[in-house]
C-alpha cells in the first residue's frame, strides 16, 4: 500500500466518504485538513463515486482514493486492516443513513464498512441526510447505539436540503466545523486547551442582534445569527468558567452549561449586562443596533396617502464603552468590530475610543458570508499590534479566542 512519504510523522486521518450529495463538501474538507498538516487517506464508497470522482480525491490527498475491498494490489497484505489501523482518527463525512446503519449493526460488506469495523482509532461521524431519514426511529436507534459504542458526532445542521422544498435537520456540518471537531478529538490528554483554564472565573458574553421596535410589528435589526457569540460562551463554559450569556433574538440553541439571559433591545441588553457584573472577563460579541426609533408607534403604522412615515432615530447606549470605562470594569474587556471596509483601521479606532483591551475585527460584507454563516476570518487588534487569523469555523475561532483570553487572565 502506498505510503505518505511527504507527511512522515503527521497525524493521520482516514476519511470515509459516503454516498450523498454532501460528498462534494468532502473535497473542501480534505483541503482544510491538509492546510493544518494532517495526512489524509480517503475511502470512497461506490455511491460516493457517483458524486465525487476518485481523481479529485486523489489530487487533494496526494494518493489514490481507495474503493475496492477485493483490490489485488492492496489485499495481498490485508489492506483494509492496514487502512483502519494506520489512522489516528477515522472521519466519516458524509455519514449517510446507510453507513450509520452498517456501523451500528457491525456489517462489513465493502471496503468502507470493513475498515470501520476493523479500526481501533477514534471515530467521528458527520451525518448528512434528508430530515425525515434523520428523524426515523431506525436512524435514532443507530445513532444512540453508536454513541454508546464511543463514536463521536458533529452535526447535522439545520437548513435547506438538496431536494426542492425540503428543509430541516440533516445538513452536513461545514468543513471548518468538522475540522474543529476532529482537532478536539485529536488533542492529547493533558495538552494545552480549554479544560479548566477559566476555572474560578466569571465570564460575561453578549451575542446576537438587538431588535429596536418601530411599531408592534416592525423592528430595526441586523443579520447577526449569534453563532459566534454563542460559540464563545460555549467555549468559555468548557474551559470551566461561570458564564452568563446575554443574547438578543436568535434562532439557535442555548449553549450547554451557560446561564442565558434573553433580551430584545439595546437598552435591555445594557441593563442585563450591568446586572451580570462584576465579571473577570467580558466578551461583547453582540451586534447591537446603533440607533433606535425615538418614539415607537403603539399601533401598527398603516400606509397612507402622505407617503412613508418619518422616523426620528436616536443613538442607543454604547454597551462596550460603558463597561470598559465603568467602575465595575472586568479585568479583560473584548469587543467586536463588524465592518464592511477598512476592517483593521476601523478596529484600531474602536479600540482607542471604547477603552477595550482587545477588538476582534471581521469583514461582514455580503461577499464574506460571515453574517449568518458558519465560518469567520478575524483580526485580533490590541495595543501591541494586529494578528491575522486564517478562515476558521466560528467554533474554532471561539476555542482559540477563549484559550488566548484565559492565558492573558492567568490563574485565579
Amino acid at each position: 500500500m502506498a505510503g505518505l512519504s511527504d507527511t512522515a510523522g503527521a497525524t493521520r486521518i482516514l476519511l470515509v466518504i459516503g454516498g450523498g450529495i454532501a460528498a462534494y463538501k468532502s473535497l473542501d474538507l480534505i483541503r482544510r485538513l491538509k492546510e493544518r498538516g494532517y495526512a489524509v487517506r480517503a475511502i470512497l464508497t461506490a455511491a460516493a463515486a457517483e458524486f465525487v470522482t476518485p481523481l479529485s480525491v486523489a489530487a487533494l490527498t496526494g494518493e489514490r482514493a481507495f474503493q475496492n475491498l477485493f483490490d489485488l494490489t492492496d489485499e495481498h497484505d490485508v489492506g483494509h486492516i492496514r487502512l483502519a489501523r494506520d489512522a489516528d482518527l477515522v472521519l466519516i463525512a458524509p455519514a449517510t443513513a446507510d453507513l450509520l446503519a452498517k456501523m451500528a449493526n457491525g456489517l462489513a460488506n465493502d471496503l468502507a464498512s470493513t475498515a470501520l469495523i476493523a479500526t481501533t482509532a477514534r471515530v467521528l461521524a458527520a451525518p448528512a441526510m434528508n430530515p425525515t431519514m434523520w428523524a426515523h426511529p431506525a436512524t435514532r436507534r443507530n445513532v444512540a447505539r453508536l454513541e454508546a459504542d464511543g463514536v463521536s458526532f458533529v452535526g447535522p445542521a439545520e437548513g435547506l436540503m438538496a431536494e426542492r422544498g425540503e428543509s430541516g435537520l440533516g445538513r452536513m456540518s461545514e468543513p471548518l466545523e468538522i475540522v474543529a471537531a476532529a482537532e478536539a478529538l485529536l488533542r492529547p490528554t493533558g495538552a494545552p486547551g480549554l479544560s479548566g483554564s477559566l476555572a474560578g472565573r466569571r465570564v460575561l458574553v453578549t451575542s446576537g442582534p438587538t431588535h429596536e421596535p418601530i411599531d408592534p410589528v416592525r423592528v430595526l435589526a441586523n443579520r447577526s445569527s449569534g453563532r459566534q457569540g454563542h460559540a464563545i460562551a460555549a467555549a468559555a463554559a468548557r474551559a470551566g468558567g461561570e458564564v452568563t450569556l446575554i443574547s438578543g433574538p436568535v434562532a439557535i440553541p442555548d449553549p450547554a452549561g451557560v446561564t442565558v439571559v434573553r433580551v430584545e433591545t439595546a437598552r435591555e441588553m445594557l441593563n442585563a449586562v450591568e446586572a451580570a457584573l462584576p465579571a473577570d472577563l467580558g466578551v461583547f460579541a453582540a451586534a447591537v443596533a446603533d440607533w433606535r426609533v425615538a418614539d415607537g408607534a403603539a399601533q401598527k403604522i398603516k400606509k397612507g396617502a402622505g407617503g412613508p412615515p418619518a422616523l426620528t432615530l436616536v443613538e442607543n447606549p454604547d454597551i462596550l464603552a460603558t463597561v470598559a470605562r465603568g467602575l465595575r470594569r472586568p479585568a479583560l474587556v473584548v469587543g467586536f468590530a463588524a465592518e464592511t471596509e477598512n476592517v483593521v483601521e476601523h478596529a484600531r479606532g474602536k479600540l482607542a475610543r471604547k477603552g477595550a483591551d482587545m477588538i476582534v475585527a471581521n469583514d461582514v460584507s455580503p461577499a464574506s458570508g460571515v453574517m449568518g454563516g458558519d465560518s469567520n476570518t478575524v483580526h485580533i487588534v490590541t495595543q501591541d499590534g494586529v494578528e491575522d487569523w486564517p478562515a476558521l469555523s466560528k467554533a474554532e475561532v471561539a476555542e482559540r479566542l477563549v484559550s488566548r483570553l484565559a492565558a492573558l487572565l492567568g490563574p485565579v
